[in-house]
């Protein structure tokens, strides 16, 4: 099979929701119909609501592999082709959405789950306005129909008015909770028939000619025609499906559905691989890169630490953005300037990991890192290349970290210097004290880090607060300029882990006014900018 057939196959997508919306039933969902897991119950739920420390590593480790590895892969036959399916999982609470942001810099398109009782929520919008940033291709997902909701039409407004997305329903609803009959089908033109069952459905669909099909009365009953005057009622309000509307991320299609109850997921699955994109370019500093580009390239989106704690490993994950890779391959890693031989990859099958010996543009494959990957990082077979799109956020809110063991520091900088590879929260040390000051978009970035020190790491160690609100990375060309800065402000400076120089405010204020009284300084929100 060629290069472009392998890459035309290929479906990547992160799926998005606020929590409790039901993603993590319809990610074991999609698994269960893609043969990837064999019964229900194999995905734990991420629960993401308010816990204590301790209670979120329980769940953590409750949970499992399959969703903490961030990427689940699976294949699906549909139509005479043999679909590869990659599918991200992301963080659902608020407090990580960095993590959420750097997962979604690897997808193609995304899956939008929407609770039908609760409609557009608060983490949503925020998602959508990362997918945004990218023109993300989006597919929705309504879901709990098997439960009383709001009104199908009211779901689509508030779809479109808080999230900025023309809706293009794809099936419609027949009643809802004790009355849910199934839905209609416009996009194949077909009923399927609702009955609650936890086992995988294998129902046929009722083909229909068009609505005034008679076989509609004899399934339906009465509401047959309330169906009739709703998908008369809708399509008159909405505009019809533009493909490059919905490639551009102006467009999404709608289906309607009961994941806990499989309903509505094969379908919703079935169109998900005829309309979302295959693997597509990527912007590099340099140029576009095309997928079926015959040469390597490749990104690190996320790093993981300890997913096998009695190994203490560490896998970065790649997306693969042109060419193929293959086991034992030798590529260069651009930021260290080295050659380095890619011999023992991995995908992840929900629970299962693989060892890989080939993959294509759009496949992500988990690297053993060492200590020498860091996010963002480019690889590629020949030329030099650097992805672009995947910065280090300033964070919002900082906490000074206390070693209750002044024995354990060298175990609390590996803990530290590790925890902010992988983004699980920012390090910065102090210029004036050497004091490590944590740095999060989420109050509860903390909780985790302290905990995964104790857990991980064999390190008692607490957070205190601090007076800094606001941080800065800073560069300046004028040496004599830059030291009278560094004198001048030498306690409210820090190193990052990479030993970049931020400068820390107490408010946006006092960062404003610095920022005026130093012209010659530049100041940085992300620290792709520098």
């Amino acid at each position: 099979m060629s290069l472009h057939d392998e890459i035309s196959k290929r479906r990547t997508f992160g799926i998005i929701s606020h929590p409790d919306s039901g993603k993590t039933t319809l990610t074991e969902k999609l698994l269960l119909f893609g043969g990837a897991i064999q019964m229900a119950g194999a995905v734990k739920a991420r629960r993401a609501s308010r816990h204590a420390t301790s209670d979120w590593m329980k769940i953590e480790q409750e949970r499992g592999i399959s969703v903490a590895s961030s990427v689940m892969k699976f294949n699906y036959p549909h139509g005479g082709c043999e679909y590869e399916i990659n599918l991200l999982d992301t963080p659902g609470h608020q407090d990580f959405s960095e993590d959420t942001y750097r997962v979604l810099t690897a997808v193609d398109s995304a899956m939008m789950v929407i609770d039908s009782g609760k409609g557009v929520e608060a983490q949503t919008e925020k998602l959508m306005e990362v997918c945004r940033m990218r023109n993300t291709p989006i597919v929705t997902f309504i879901n709990k129909l098997d439960r009383e909701g709001l009104d199908p039409l009211e779901l689509l407004a508030d779809i479109e008015s808080k999230l900025q997305i023309e809706c293009v329903p794809m099936s419609w609803p027949i009643g809802m909770g004790k009355s849910f009959k199934g839905v209609f089908n416009l996009y194949k033109n077909e009923l399927n028939l609702f009955s609650p069952s936890q086992a995988t459905r294998h129902n046929d669909a009722v083909h229909i000619a068009d609505l005034d099909d008679p076989r509609l009365d004899e399934l339906l009953g009465s509401q047959a025609d309330e169906l009739r005057e709703s998908v008369e009622l809708m399509q008159g309000a909405a505009m019809p499906f533009d493909r490059q509307q919905f490639l551009n991320g102006g467009q999404t299609p709608v289906f309607f559905g009961s994941a806990v109850n499989n309903f509505g997921v094969r379908e919703l699955l079935d169109a998900f691989v005829e309309l979302a994109p295959a693997p597509g370019p990527r912007a590099a500093a340099e140029r576009m890169v095309e997928p079926d580009e015959p040469d390597f390239s490749a990104f690190a989106f996320k790093i993981q630490a300890n997913m096998d704690p009695a190994h203490r490993d560490r896998i970065a994950f790649f997306r693969i953005c042109s060419g193929k890779f293959t086991r034992g391959m030798t590529v260069r890693h651009h930021r260290i300037g080295k050659d380095v031989k890619l011999a023992n990859a991995t995908i992840f099958m929900a629970q299962d990991r693989a060892h890989v010996e080939e993959a294509y543009a759009g496949d992500i494959i988990g690297i053993h890192n060492h200590g020498t990957i860091r996010i963002g990082d480019t690889f590629s077979s020949k030329e030099p290349l650097k992805f672009t799109g995947i910065p280090n956020f300033a964070p919002e809110m900082f906490r000074r970290i206390r070693l209750n063991d002044p024995m354990k520091r060298k175990q609390l900088h590996k803990g530290l210097m590790q925890l902010s590879e992988e983004g699980a929260v920012q390090v910065f040390r102090t210029v004036l004290t050497g004091d490590y000051l944590l740095g999060a978009v989420g109050v509860l970035q903390f909780d985790v880090a302290v905990a995964r020190l104790k857990a991980e790491y064999n390190v008692d160690a607490d957070y205190v607060g601090t007076d800094f609100k606001l941080a800065r990375w800073i560069k300046c060309d004028n040496a004599a300029k830059l030291k009278g800065f560094e004198r001048q402000f030498a306690a409210s400076l820090a190193l990052d882990s990479d030993d970049s120089l931020a400068y820390l405010a107490p408010d946006a204020w006092k960062l404003r006014y610095t920022e005026e009284q130093w012209p010659d300084v530049k100041f940085f929100k992300t620290r792709e900018s520098l």
